[in-house]
């Protein structure tokens, strides 16, 4: 049995698809199992980060657990909380989900977000894995509101290049370590095979779809103002900046083979899973 917390976001979601196919225990941890669906055969059950109490029951009988936190800086020790229930219940092996640039002083405070969770687990004296993914090829779905009306996408970023990842892929090596011990104390950057500018992945975007893609530079002095004003809260609005200074200053220009030495084949690039997507953009094309 292997458990799945953050079980309905982006990396979660693609683990417990892919396990139940693989015919694999699974128990599914949301905070509000009454409000989702998952595959036939997964155990549902309840995990709120904001009671502890919730932990332990979920962890009891598991052999693997899928940590994911809380992101931000209100959720420093959730993935302490979580190894404690997970060693008092006997879990053999944890896999944590971090993010690119963990630890790195030019991030500032949102470089220290996972830092505390990544020491709980290696200090957990389990088996134990840490996946630090680079930016999401579906956090290009946010184009489908603008591309709606009729509207640019906005680039955030200016000219600085980053090696997109297909979520498919982390959850992919997420099951790897799940499943077997062979990824002990390995810490992963999980990135896309190439570097590319937002420009560039409208391109590939707009070359799949057989329409034209405008972009718009949002300057880094007016970025605080557009994200306020498409109703981010203000904690995501501050860690954003710093994110993208980062990518505009070049500072995420990194490439590795960690995916393709786990999966034994390269990492998607972002123009394939643009075109495993297409449907979800063609109806802004048909709308447009």
């Amino acid at each position: 049995m292997i458990l799945i917390t953050g079980a309905t976001g982006t990396i979660g979601s693609g683990i417990v698809a892919q396990l139940v196919a693989d015919g694999i225990a699974v128990r599914a941890a949301t905070r509000d199992p009454q409000q989702t669906e998952f595959p036939a055969g997964v155990e549902v059950v309840r995990v709120d980060y904001r009671d502890p109490t919730t932990f332990a029951p979920a962890m009891a009988g598991i052999e693997a657990a899928f940590l994911v936190g809380i992101p931000g800086p209100d959720g420093t020790d959730t993935d302490a909380q979580l190894i404690a229930a997970a060693k008092s219940a006997g879990v053999r092996r944890v896999v944590k989900l971090s993010a690119v640039g963990t630890g790195d002083p030019r991030l500032g405070a949102p470089g220290s977000w996972h830092a505390p969770g990544e020491q709980a687990v290696r200090d957990s004296g389990l088996e134990w894995t840490i996946l630090r993914p680079n930016t999401f090829a579906t956090n290009t779905f946010s184009w489908i509101e603008p591309l709606h009306a009729g509207h640019p996408v906005p680039n955030l970023t200016g000219d600085g290049r980053q090696a997109v990842v297909d979520p498919r892929d982390v959850s992919a090596v997420a099951i790897a370590a799940l499943r077997t011990p062979d990824h002990h104390a390995q810490t992963y950057t999980l990135t896309g095979p190439t570097l590319q500018t937002t420009r560039d992945q409208a391109a590939d975007l707009a070359a799949i779809l057989d329409r034209p893609i405008t972009v718009t530079d949002i300057t880094e002095a007016d970025a605080r103002t557009f994200m306020v004003a498409a109703g981010l809260p203000p904690a995501f609005v501050e860690g954003s900046l710093i994110g993208q200074s980062f990518i505009r200053g070049g500072h995420n220009e990194l490439l590795t083979d960690d995916i393709a030495t786990v999966l034994g084949r390269p990492p998607r690039s972002y123009a394939e899973w643009a075109a495993d997507h297409r449907s979800a953009f063609e109806s802004v094309v048909a709308v447009s």
